[in-house]
């Protein structure tokens, strides 16, 4: 009768094992598909860069230092690899560099009005929604792995196997500020 007793927690323990096992693989699996749909749209983000840098050089060339500034930190954004630590900062200073590029084509009254520019500055805009969205899917997936890994009895096989927590994908502080909008002329 001990014997039955053995082998029936045993097969509990290794169907414990599987389940276990198979969820922590399942929201590993979802971390990854987030984090490749953020880098699908940064990606786009970064394909759209330089179409809106040519057409401000040709409303304003003699801000060749803005314009510089934003395409070294879209390669250093592209460079950054897959950590999402590192990613996530140079993604803010590329979010920072476009927002100056923006706020220079407001002193540009025809590069405002240009089909171009709008055009570039709509997908540009539809695509920062869609990085938003995405980085809304990759954090909510993370935050379930991190739980599903630390939680007992998860943990113990987490560990054995090496599952780590994931980083989130945040954004910095400066860019959660609202911008300070003047309408006195000052």
């Amino acid at each position: 009768m001990n014997m039955y007793i053995l082998i029936g927690l045993a097969a509990m323990f290794v169907t414990a094992t599987v389940i276990f096992f198979n969820l922590i693989v399942a929201k590993k699996l979802m971390v990854d598909n987030g984090w490749s749909d953020i880098d699908v749209q940064l990606k786009r983000r970064a394909d759209l860069i330089p179409s809106l840098i040519e057409v401000v050089k040709g409303y304003a060339s003699h801000e060749k230092t803005t314009l510089e500034d934003v395409i070294e930190k879209r390669n250093a954004a592209l460079s950054a690899g897959d950590d999402v630590t590192k990613r996530s900062q140079a993604e803010t200073n590329v979010s920072a560099g476009i927002g100056r590029l923006f706020a220079l084509a407001e002193s540009y009254p025809d590069l405002k009005a240009s089909d171009q520019f709008l055009k570039l500055q709509e997908e540009l805009s539809k695509t920062e929604d869609d990085i938003s969205y995405a980085r809304r899917f990759f954090n909510g997936a993370v935050r379930e792995y991190n739980t599903t890994i630390k939680s007992f009895p998860a943990v113990l096989l987490a560990s054995i196997l090496g599952y780590s927590e994931r980083a989130f994908f945040e954004i910095e502080m400066a860019d959660r500020a609202l911008p300070t909008v003047s309408l006195s002329g000052d």
